[in-house]
């Protein structure tokens, strides 16, 4: 586009007269010459310069924002000849000034840009397995995120990352916190912490608002819930939006903020669950001020166990209960001294006294926690591992489903090559980070089958590998050599992987013949229990006893034994699959999920443990089992 003269007209603000308008020039060419000579994904200090004070007219300004908010709503799936230019209501996203205009939108500190910049992120394709079309306007984007200066742009970068399928651009996520970082002097992992938004909640994570003559309440309860309640005149809650304000701008303003207070909730869960793998440590104010007295970050802090330096040097476990630091024995710790140094509490660096101790802690006071962390699992570097030095084979040689797998790296954070037909899919390599980047896990697999069409249906894991940054490499490292807490909740993620996707666990794979992973299956489905499986024995060994079929259920070795009216049943704590007494026949039950009758409280979220609960009532009352399926396998060899 040449030379253009665009009139924008800018609303009057109070001082002026309603019918008077301010009007202005644009010179589009002259700002446009600027604008293209952003040639990367971050600008430099004084283009950032030029283009502030370019934005602080309100011609530009305008121009600028609606030129992005265009961007925001081009199909860029679509071929860019068949995209609209940017004089009609939308704009061809491949002209050179698009990453200037995105810049120079965030530059504004517009809220209203912040949302199209995520939108533009997303639509580039990133968070799709197709081709991007327009990778360099997207990392053009996300580093703008990372120049806004507000924390509602770093919770939504934090979102994207788990979002985005390429690794190019979830580094240029990582890149653009870093940058954002060094600008304050700051560590990436501080940075995050300080800016968690808190979306106007008080401390104790509620906000209250009169809407049409109700109260409406949005709370975040535990960890995991954020609900909106509502309470009429006569103080009475309701169970649903009152009828009067189902279209009331209000609720839908509240119904949004709760979308955001859950989003950052989630983040928040994972980004202190990372924590977990480093050793780093506050003072006992600075964690006062950014992790318990937040509104949202700190319901996650007072879900979990901490550990306290004493005068003494020694560390002692609490858990805060409002102002209370409450220890295992139920007693309040004296309260630290400012400077005092605070850690998060691992299970690998306690006693298995202490350990139990805060499960019968968490149990029996049903603490909800954000994440496993009393009950969580531990994986020790064992002989063979010294042995072979470099590698690990614990969890290699398993058939998983690939799709899942592949969707649980990026759940939990891991970046992975796809495999397939493409150059380079015949091999897969996943990679964690760990300790704040510091170590870096290497999970290899590959396709399990010869013949498939796109992607195969499942893969053959391999070997585990560690890696230590050194400067801007990756160095090998000695397995001997990785921290504990680092191998272990790599180890952990991998056996997550692992045990959440193997065919061991497909009730329905020993009707299939001679399938060729018919042998991986038998020998898998009924074998030793993993770390997570061992966890599980140790939950049930707790809860069994509290239900109504505690006197038909014991937990033996591998199993969880049901005694039923007609038969008695064992059900793997790994894979939950059932095999019956006396002759270890197999049961196949598949069976819509649902939860064991009664309340029964799970000290932490596992599908395999609610599925494992929920076969047990189901057998302990065989009798009144109707699936003509389920009876004939019960029945037909007795």
């Amino acid at each position: 586009m040449s030379l253009a003269h665009v009139k924008i007209f800018r609303m009057p603000n109070d001082t002026h007269a309603p019918d008077e308008r301010d009007e202005h020039v644009l010179d589009e060419h002259a700002l446009d010459t600027h604008l293209v000579k952003l040639q990367g994904p971050r600008p430099g200090s004084r283009w950032r310069e030029r283009t502030r004070e370019l934005v602080l007219d309100p011609a530009v300004r305008a121009h600028v924002l609606a030129t992005v908010r265009g961007y925001a709503r081009t199909d860029l799936s679509a071929p860019r000849s068949d995209r609209p230019s940017r004089g009609t209501a939308s704009v061809l996203v491949g002209d050179v000034t698009a990453r200037g205009y995105v810049w120079a939108a965030a530059l504004t500190g517009a809220a209203a840009a912040l949302g199209e910049l995520v939108t533009i992120v997303r639509r580039a394709g990133c968070v799709t397995q197709e081709p991007v079309w327009d990778a360099a306007l997207a990392n053009a984007a996300i580093n703008a995120l990372g120049a806004f200066g507000d924390p509602a742009a770093l919770d939504a970068l934090r979102t994207l990352e788990k979002e985005l399928h390429y690794p190019g651009a979830r580094k240029q996520v990582q890149a653009a916190i870093q940058a954002a970082a060094a600008l304050q002097g700051i560590t990436p992992a501080q940075l995050l912490e300080r800016g968690v938004p808190g979306h106007g909640l008080g401390r104790d994570g509620s906000v209250m608002r009169e809407v049409g003559g109700f109260q409406a309440v949005l709370a975040v309860e535990d960890p995991r819930t954020v609900r909106t309640s509502f309470t009429g005149s006569e103080g009475r809650p309701l169970r649903t939006v009152p009828a009067a304000l189902k279209d009331d701008a209000a609720v839908k303003e509240i119904k949004t903020l709760a979308k955001e207070v859950r989003r950052t909730l989630a983040n928040e869960r994972a980004r202190v669950e990372g924590l977990l793998s480093g050793g780093r440590g506050w003072a006992y104010g600075e964690w006062c001020r950014h992790y318990r007295d937040h509104p949202i970050t700190g319901v996650v802090t007072r879900g979990l166990i901490w550990e306290f330096e004493g005068r003494d040097g020694v560390w002692r476990a609490a858990t805060p209960a409002d102002d209370v630091l409450v220890t295992v024995d139920g007693n309040a710790l004296t309260r630290p001294e400012p400077g005092a140094r605070v850690r998060l509490w691992h299970p690998i660096r306690a006693t298995a006294p202490q350990v139990r101790a805060w499960r019968t802690f968490v149990d029996e006071n049903e603490m909800v926690q954000p994440f496993k962390q009393a009950f969580r699992e531990i994986y020790l570097l064992t002989p063979a591992e010294e042995e072979t030095g470099g590698y690990s084979d614990r969890f290699a040689a398993h058939i998983v489903r690939y799709g899942q797998m592949f969707a649980l790296f990026k759940e939990r954070g891991w970046q992975s090559n796809y495999l397939g037909r493409h150059t380079g899919g015949d091999s897969g390599h996943a990679e964690g980070l760990f300790a704040e980047g510091e170590w870096r896990a290497s999970f290899y697999h590959e396709p399990a089958e010869e013949d498939f069409d796109g992607a195969p249906a499942y893969a053959a894991t391999d070997q585990v590998r560690f890696e230590r940054r050194n400067g801007g490499r990756w160095d090998e490292a000695a397995l001997s050599d990785v921290p504990a807490a680092v191998f272990s909740e790599a180890m952990r993620d991998i056996d997550l992987f692992v045990g959440v996707t193997s065919i061991a666990a497909d009730p329905e794979w020993a009707d299939r013949g001679e399938d060729p992973h018919l042998a991986y299956w038998r020998r898998t489905a009924f074998g030793d229990l993993t770390a997570s499986a061992e966890v599980r024995r140790d939950a049930l060994a707790r809860i069994v006893p509290r239900t109504r079929i505690a006197d038909r259920c014991s937990v033996r070795g591998r199993h969880l034994e049901v005694r039923g009216d007609l038969r008695t049943y064992k059900i793997h704590l790994g894979s939950g699959n059932v095999q019956m007494e006396p002759d270890d026949s197999y049961l196949c039950i598949v069976a819509a999920r649902r939860a064991a009758p009664g309340k029964v409280f799970l000290p932490f979220e596992d599908e395999r443990l609610a599925l494992i609960l929920s076969k047990a009532f189901l057998l302990a009352a065989d009798g009144s089992i109707t699936d003509e399926g389920i009876l004939r396998q019960i029945k037909g060899n007795r």
